[in-house]
């Protein structure tokens, strides 16, 4: 029996449009049954509550963080916190994305950022063998993205309990980045047993870690073969991650580079690319 699929995507006010953009996409393109989880701010659930629809559900992220965490108007950037010092919103961000893909009610959490768009139809079953689940991880790689990610890997070896080696670094990150709940449940028990506190607050007291790389560490070398994944190092979206600012042919001929097996293309916010700019070339009937 095929597992279930829940998407999550945290967001915020200032990608509104890209969200929106997301969740029309979604519509179009991937096949249900699924649903959909955005988590924003109380502060923008106003604004985000207009994307809400049978498949679609506005989370919290003050309804779902213990209230020993909690928002004050005039700290923007960061949380403050009864038990450690301030969070960033970063930090923050990853603790939420761990605790929601062990509330959903879905087998598998697949996490779409607000600047993804689907523009080819998709099955979610094509992200299950059977009981196993995809697992992305690159390798290969490239020399400066393994020496960025390498601090990842050490904090996810010693919060695990893993002996701090010279790890080959994989790449775990990207974007449709697929988690078995069951999973996610068994790596945060396993933080409780390597750390005297609760998995939040350990995780809340590290200052650089990623949520991708602690999960795939997870189950690559503590679940093996338990894990039920299996790894696959194409990436389902096309992604554009620079901050650069590409002008209207540059533009064309980047999307013109989607693969045919890619479903999805990723323009980042921090690119400074106006979602009016591209909307009408990934999706012509948008409105």
């Amino acid at each position: 029996m095929s597992p279930s699929f829940g998407l999550i995507t945290p967001s915020y006010a200032p990608d509104f449009q890209r969200c929106q953009l997301l969740s029309w996409s979604i519509a179009q393109y991937v096949q249900p049954p699924f649903t959909h989880y955005i988590v924003v701010d109380r502060r923008d659930y106003a604004l985000f509550a207009q994307l809400a629809n049978p498949h679609t559900q506005i989370l919290t992220v003050e309804a779902i963080v213990p209230r020993w965490i909690w928002r004050e108007p005039m700290w923007r950037k960061v949380w403050l916190s009864a038990k450690t010092l301030p969070v960033r919103n970063w930090i923050l961000q990853q603790i939420v994305k761990l605790i929601v893909a062990q509330q959903i009610t879905e087998d598998v959490a697949v996490f779409v950022d607000s600047d993804v768009t689907f523009v080819r139809p998709f099955d979610l079953n094509g992200l299950a063998r059977s009981t196993q689940v995809r697992l992305y991880r690159d390798d290969v790689g490239n020399d400066v993205q393994r020496e960025f990610h390498r601090q990842w890997h050490g904090t996810a070896a010693r919060l695990l309990g893993l002996p701090l080696e010279n790890w080959l670094v994989p790449d775990y990150i990207g974007n449709l980045i697929t988690w078995r709940k069951q999973n996610v449940i068994d790596l945060c028990a396993h933080l409780e047993k390597v750390s005297p506190r609760s998995w939040i607050e350990t995780l809340a007291r590290e200052w650089h870690w990623s949520e991708y790389v602690l999960y795939g560490m997870y189950v690559d070398v503590v679940l093996g073969d338990r894990a039920e994944v299996y790894p696959i190092d194409h990436n389902l979206c096309h992604d554009y991650w620079f901050p650069k600012l590409l002008d209207d042919r540059e533009l064309q001929q980047w999307i013109s580079q989607l693969e045919s097996d890619q479903v999805a293309v990723m323009i980042s916010a921090k690119s400074g690319i106006p979602v009016e700019r591209y909307a009408s070339l990934l999706c012509p009937d948008f409105r």
